[in-house]
């Protein structure tokens, strides 16, 4: 066996003896590499720029790969895969990609013509008999307030981003036909049982739907203006004028905001308002009232802002209330609910609240990646209506670009240390995985021979 000069077993000699061994100390130099990328990037990205921060163009361009990604696997099954996992899987995934590449494209105009043709696309798809099939036909508004609320509101941007009703004449005639179906069952639920809100599925009824059907209503009236009689304009702010008052006199008495679930006959509370629906629900509040929006959004953030200050996301029961996550909120971790978390960050682009803005976009970055080719995803692309929700609140200022600021000061923002702990754990798991691959490559490096002493000979004088 070879050795070196001095006679000691060289590396070369150790890795042929044990091969096995050998092995082991490359796989874990190169998990140590991965390790300290993993982390590096991590660090890297939570502090991408908010989309505040970033401005439009930007923004657009840093959301494009998510939207590719989105854009092909809804081509390849991905809405049918998340209706398989949630009751409206299939609408919320192209809703929200429809809404997000309108929005893109007002962000940045050289996008447009791409834009428009996708989010024609994604309604196309929530016309279809995949898209309305999960909803009741016989319905008022027909196939329920849920599905009449997305596809309503994404019609109303697509005109929007046309370039109005002149540029989309049957588009616009579509529109208002389906803003007076709306208005009408509005209008008869009001005169029937004076609730506000309309069921989504027979007895059953979430007050977010409905906020998304009233402001795709407001949302209709405003692009319409130009081209209805006045008296059609003002038959439809009455609607939701009267909508909104009977909104106000059935909140939820512990914190004064629309509850999550109602009694479907009389629209009375039952149980608390929850951060997953609040988020979304304050995502299309402001174009019903705005001021009503922003005083909520404050409210919001004061009942339901995380109690972990390395964890600036939100929480799906209010501060001193306890409950379990269910199909609305995902699994909560620590009382925390990814989804609201998520929407939260359009919620505070919305609302121009830069602090929550930076630190929800600095909590989810990190869980994006490339996804082959010039696509990303978050998590790897497991749960593609994720990527949807988080692509939508990037590009919220498409649909709004002047924020919504709350009244009086701002809410009390995160914890400008959030991001210690999670660099700290960071190090600590990256120095384990160096450790670990010093261990397994110190056995076959070299003994180390120590020197012989020099010897003085002295002479006896």
């Amino acid at each position: 066996m070879p050795k070196s000069d001095s006679g000691t077993p060289t590396l070369q000699d150790a890795v042929r003896r044990r091969p096995w061994r050998a092995a082991v100390a490359v796989l874990s130099v190169l998990a140590a590499v991965a390790v300290t990328a993993l982390v590096g990037t991590g660090w890297t990205r939570s502090y991408t720029p908010s989309p505040l921060e970033a401005g439009g163009e930007r923004t657009a361009a840093a959301v494009e790969p998510h939207l590719r990604f989105l854009g092909a696997e809804l081509r390849g099954g991905a809405g049918e895969r998340m209706q398989a996992l949630f009751p409206e899987g299939y609408v919320f995934t192209h809703a929200l990609y429809g809404l997000s590449r309108a929005n893109s494209g007002t962000l940045d105009p050289g996008r447009r013509e791409e834009a428009l043709a996708e989010a024609r696309w994604a309604l196309d798809r929530l016309d279809s008999p995949a898209g309305t099939a999960p909803f009741p036909r016989q319905a008022d508004p027909g196939y329920g307030v849920f599905h009449a609320g997305w596809s309503t509101y994404l019609l109303a941007r697509i005109v929007e981003l046309a370039g109005g009703p002149d540029a989309a004449p049957g588009e616009a005639r579509r529109l208002a036909a389906d803003a007076e179906e709306i208005a009408a069952a509005f209008d008869a639920s009001l005169a029937d049982s004076g609730s506000p809100y309309l069921a989504a599925y027979p007895g059953q009824a979430w007050p977010v739907d409905s906020v998304a059907a009233a402001a795709a209503l407001a949302r209709a009236t405003e692009v319409l203006r130009g081209v209805q009689d006045p008296e059609w304009s003002e038959a439809r702010t009455a609607t939701l004028d009267a909508w909104s008052a009977a909104v106000r006199e059935r909140t939820d008495p512990g914190t004064g905001l629309i509850p999550h679930r109602v009694d479907a006959e009389t629209g009375a509370p039952i149980g608390p308002a929850r951060g997953s629906s609040q988020a979304l629900l304050l995502r299309f509040l402001p174009d019903v009232d705005p001021a009503w929006a922003a005083e909520d959004y404050r409210t919001f953030r004061e009942e339901f802002r995380s109690g972990h200050a390395w964890a600036p996301g939100v929480r799906e029961f209010p501060a001193g209330v306890d409950g379990a996550g269910d199909v609305d909120s995902g699994p909560l971790i620590l009382g925390l609910s990814a989804s609201a978390s998520a929407v939260a960050l359009g919620d505070a682009v919305l609302y121009g609240d830069e602090p929550a803005a930076a630190a929800l976009t600095g909590l989810g970055e990190p869980l994006g990646a490339a996804a082959g080719g010039e696509q990303r995803a978050y998590l790897g692309g497991a749960l593609p209506v994720g990527d949807a929700f988080m692509v939508w609140s990037r590009t919220t200022a498409g649909e709004r670009p002047a924020p919504v600021p709350p009244p009086g000061h701002p809410p009390a923002p995160p914890a400008s240390w959030w991001r210690l702990p999670w660099q700290a754990a960071g190090v600590l798991t990256a120095a384990a995985a160096w450790w670990g691959a010093w261990r397994a490559v110190r056995p076959l490096l070299p003994a180390r021979t120590r020197r012989p002493e020099s010897v003085q000979i002295r002479t006896v004088q």
